[in-house]
């Protein structure tokens, strides 16, 4: 069997006022998707992989309408070019969104349906904090997607889409889909599966399936910081027993209603003011400082520098700042070189709704790269060693740390824009504190302003009744 594999792989937020273009997106093409560590699961399965493109972008704003739509068409003439083909897997994201366009998943989904035909079978696999519409539904015959958040199943759910398409075609068997929407939009860091209630809701999953009948249970927390017709939590169940499913699908969009009011956030939180405080102040270290509302992995710009203001105002002493995106400020400190002192103007160099902070700092590292746009440098401002950034990026993992000559397990305060901590910081958090600060990101979701959110909708709104409706695929 041959079966043709491609996607696009971003969320944004529609409240980050920077686009995302060509620049951003990492694609990978042909023999290269196979040989990258992404995909190299599909050689395990007695299918044929033809390999076309995949995209994947940092999270952040808007894709821009001409990388969408060049990438798009890119996929599609690789699809067809290798037809035939028995048929196509999509590995996605969920919560891109294009200038201009509401529903970037479902329009291109809904392209590769168009070029394949009807009677073709298409999986895909998504993130839990994707998107979904009637029409995504529509187009797809197969559907997986993370159950943990952080996300440390990525290549379980992607085997478990590839899984269910082999099986599809080896038996002969066409499963069908049925969704269930529930109008509650929840942050990530209020839905980690790593605390109650979303760790024993998301184990339900597997009790819910039943092999000859549900061969998958999947639930869409949704993303938040996207304002538009189809963002919503719902559950999503593939399978061939149209009955079971739809029991299933209301089940679980049921039992979501029913929590929506005990979902809180994991760590404990704060105003930047009171967790700089309560960092600075801890008997044990070293206390992770989140900054949440700038947060690049959630859709934020990473260019805030107010929990930076802070820190400094309070003379806060053996501080890891990772880090703060500001081109100029770096290209000034690789100007000046390992050593020198020099004046700083620190961002907002992206999105100018935030406050730039002037200070004088010591270049104490420079990153060695060949790229520019890779440029990473440590200056240290009295007390704070301070990353700054060339390009939008996260400090998730103890390397990005090492690699620039940085000790995170010895120092006093970590301060990193993130929600909830990363698998390999969260470990080492002593305590894990999260400020809610402001941003493209910010955890008050309330405050958002929502133009094309479906109406009424939890926490936004409050008091209303609601049934779930499981609603059929239109290949059902």
């Amino acid at each position: 069997m041959r079966i043709a594999v491609a996607g696009l792989h971003t969320e944004c937020s529609t409240y980050n006022p920077v686009l995302s273009g060509d620049a951003d997106f990492r694609v990978l093409r042909g023999p290269a998707m196979l040989a990258d560590g992404y995909f190299n699961f599909l050689t395990h399965f007695p299918a044929e992989f033809v390999t076309v493109l995949h995209g994947r972008a940092l999270p952040g704003g808007p894709v821009a309408r001409a990388t969408y739509e060049a990438l798009k068409a890119e996929a599609l003439a690789g699809i067809e070019a290798a037809l035939p083909v028995d048929g196509v897997y999509l590995a996605m994201h969920g919560a891109m969104f294009v200038e201009g366009l509401f529903d970037a998943e479902g329009d291109f989904i809904s392209a590769v349906r168009a070029l394949v035909g009807p009677d073709m079978l298409i999986a895909a696999s998504y993130d839990l904090h994707g998107n979904v519409s009637q029409t995504i539904i529509d187009n797809l015959d197969i559907f997986s997607t993370y159950r943990t958040a952080p996300h440390i199943d990525v290549p379980d759910t992607m085997r478990r889409a590839v899984t269910m398409l082999v099986r599809a075609l080896r038996t002969g068997i066409r499963p069908k889909l049925v969704w269930a929407p529930v109008p509650v939009l929840l942050p990530g860091e209020r839905t980690s599966t790593q605390d109650e209630p979303a760790r024993s809701f998301y184990t339900q999953l597997h009790e819910v399936e039943e092999p000859t009948g549900i061969w998958d249970a999947s639930f869409q927390v949704g993303y938040v910081w996207a304002d538009e017709p189809r963002t919503t939590a719902c559950a999503v169940i593939t399978g061939t027993d149209m009955a079971a499913m739809e029991q299933a699908a209301l089940r679980l969009a049921q039992n979501y209603w029913d929590l929506r009011e005990t979902f809180v956030f994991g760590m404990e939180t704060g105003s930047i003011a009171e967790c700089v405080a309560r960092a600075i102040a801890s008997p044990s270290h070293p206390v992770v400082l989140a900054e949440s509302g700038d947060n690049p992995t959630g859709g934020g710009v990473g260019d805030r520098a107010e929990v930076l203001a802070e820190l400094i105002a309070h003379n806060a002493q053996g501080v890891i700042f990772a880090g703060i995106t500001d081109a100029d400020a770096t290209e000034k400190a690789y100007s000046a070189g390992v050593g020198a002192r020099v004046t700083l103007h620190i961002g907002a160099s992206l999105d100018p709704s935030s406050t730039p902070v002037d200070v004088e700092a010591e270049i104490i590292f420079l990153l060695e790269t060949d790229e520019q746009r890779l440029r990473e440098a440590v200056v240290r401002i009295g007390g704070i060693d301070l990353v700054l950034t060339a390009r939008r990026r996260p400090f998730h993992n103890l390397i990005d740390f090492t690699r620039l000559g940085l000790d995170p397990r010895a120092a006093k305060i970590i301060a990193v824009k993130s929600g909830y901590l990363s698998p390999e910081l969260g470990p080492i958090a002593n305590p894990g504190i999260m400020a809610l600060s402001p941003g493209v990101v910010d955890q008050f979701v309330e405050r958002t302003m929502r133009r094309h959110t479906p109406r009424p909708s939890y926490p936004f709104d409050k008091g209303f009744a609601f049934t779930p409706v499981a609603k059929r695929s239109a290949r059902a």
